[in-house]
């Protein structure tokens, strides 16, 4: 089986600024009498801004909250440090996008994938106490539930797949793309680590050349480490994207990645029940843990994936992991 990485991946920055979010309507629309506004135009001005204003931030007992993000129309959500700006936690592209092999076939196809934020529908979100959660139809008619539940330490992000069709998929999963923004960002992998048996390492510790080389140099990467796969023979392959690729030279013992905050006081983790490998691409300062299932005629699939977001260290965040991810589908 090919790694995920090995897939074509597409990335779009979307930068959290409210003044050009979609529904930054000019004040002037609104010095319109109203009795120049048709019918139609009125109902659909209130429908948008209804849409906008219908979904309040969930929020925990430490103040953490998970609201949608509304400058993109695609589904991305965000997580808020407790009393910081929006754009001091991190964005999940929920999710970047949906990949499966078919039963028999080499070759992987897309059945969702993330774009631009000009482009896409925006999903029929709904809400509940602690949980945001949509629905939507895949290619291959496969029935796609993703639902975010905001819990005392973190988001849990569940994916239900339901093959409506008669084919039958090898594997499938779905790449929750968490983008750590503000105090969590970390272009040069200084602050992020993956856990061995013989406790903590600098996700990229096999390049100490990084923290001195230019950035344009530097960028872009992917930094992987093996967890369920055998850990790759060459450590460093540039490929024709212009992408170089990083790989560890030993696999890691548990199926997370754990980043400090500036101030070393709060911690973001990413984990799974168990995956193949994990990594990051430092640029975005993203985790992935991405695990995958297989998915038969008319059968339904779930995988979990949770992202801590807590006050405290890596050995508490290691503590969450161990005696969560067992909990994980």
């Amino acid at each position: 089986m090919s790694p995920r990485c090995l897939l074509p991946r597409r990335s779009w920055r979307l930068e959290h600024n409210q003044c050009h979010g979609p529904f930054n309507f000019s004040r002037h629309l609104f010095l319109f009498p109203v009795r120049k506004l048709s019918c139609n135009v009125a109902i659909a001005l209130c429908s948008i801004l209804g849409h906008a204003q219908a979904l309040s931030p969930l929020q925990n007992a430490s103040g953490l909250r998970l609201l949608i993000s509304d400058e993109n129309p695609q589904p991305s959500l965000r997580i808020v440090l407790p009393g910081r700006p929006p754009a001091d936690g991190a964005l999940v592209i929920f999710p970047e996008h949906v990949t499966a092999r078919m039963h028999g076939r080499v070759e992987v196809e897309h059945l969702y994938m993330s774009g631009p934020p000009a482009e896409g529908t925006r999903p029929a979100w709904r809400e509940s106490e602690h949980s945001i959660e949509y629905e939507k139809d895949l290619k291959g008619d496969i029935h796609f539930l993703a639902r975010a539940t905001l819990e005392d330490d973190g988001v849990r992000f569940h994916y239900e797949f339901t093959n409506r069709s008669s084919k039958s998929y090898d594997m499938i999963y779905a790449v929750t793309d968490p983008r750590l923004t503000g105090t969590f960002h970390d272009v040069r992998l200084e602050r992020t680590y993956v856990h061995y048996k013989d406790g903590f390492d600098l996700l990229a510790s096999e390049t100490p050349a990084r923290l001195s080389m230019p950035l344009n140099q530097w960028l872009p990467l992917r930094y992987l480490v093996s967890y369920t796969w055998s850990a790759p023979s060459q450590r460093v392959e540039r490929r024709e994207d212009g992408i170089t690729y990083y790989n560890k030279s030993r696999a890691v013992d548990e199926p997370m990645v754990a980043t400090l905050s500036t101030d070393g006081k709060w911690v973001a983790a990413s984990f799974a029940r168990t995956t193949g490998n994990v990594w990051s691409n430092p640029d975005l300062t993203c985790q992935h843990v991405d695990p995958e299932t297989w998915l038969g005629p008319g059968q339904k699939a779930v995988l979990e994936v949770k992202i801590l977001v807590f006050r405290g260290t890596l050995d508490d965040a290691l503590e969450k992991v161990r005696a969560q991810r067992g909990h994980l589908n």
